[in-house]
């Protein structure tokens, strides 16, 4: 049977952001690889078509895929060591996490870091930080991130192809908890 769509997904960000390995592909120093032998040997393995690929890149609501002349990269969320070349941007003033309720502890005394990731993800609006904590189990937490004063601070800031915003780290200083009204 073949793979539905979020599977392919899911096994497409594992290969482009952790394990290119697991389908003999290699990510050049900025993440890219060769989009038709990604695409031939997904197909092999998951039992689908280029057509189902290419659609769940071009409709995926998260865009987390960049294609372009021929290649094709995870817009973030990596763990190998790439270089996406992103460049430092001035952050809105206001970014959100989403997370559960039995990681704020240790947030709030460490902060945000970005644990098995090269980056910390901040969400540029509460809905999509809503979103990203019900992928979790558990109650979850909405936090807000004092943006502007980290990046008045000196902290870098950049933004994927998706629109997700990464940064290195986020003190515990320059976090919140968005009130449940808010929620």
């Amino acid at each position: 049977m073949p793979a539905t769509d979020t599977e392919i997904s899911k096994f497409m960000s594992y290969v482009l952001r952790h394990a290119p390995h697991e389908l003999e592909l290699t990510l050049t120093e900025d993440g890219w690889t060769d989009y038709a032998a990604l695409s031939e040997k997904l197909c092999r393995k998951l039992g689908v078509t280029d057509a189902d690929i290419r659609r769940v890149i071009d409709e995926n609501a998260k865009k987390r895929f960049t294609l372009a002349g021929g290649r094709i990269r995870a817009a973030q969320g990596h763990s190998v060591s790439v270089d996406l070349a992103l460049k430092p941007e001035a952050p809105p003033a206001l970014l959100y996490h989403g997370t559960t309720g039995g990681a704020w502890a240790a947030i709030r005394e460490t902060g945000l870091k970005p644990m098995d990731r090269t980056h910390v993800h901040l969400s540029p609006d509460l809905e999509t930080a809503r979103a990203v904590a019900r992928r979790r189990k558990g109650p979850h937490v909405l936090l807000k991130v004092d943006a502007a004063a980290m990046h008045s601070a000196g902290m870098a800031f950049f933004v994927a192809d998706n629109g997700v915003w990464l940064t290195h780290e986020v003190p515990p200083a320059h976090l919140s908890i968005v009130p449940e009204t808010s929620a």
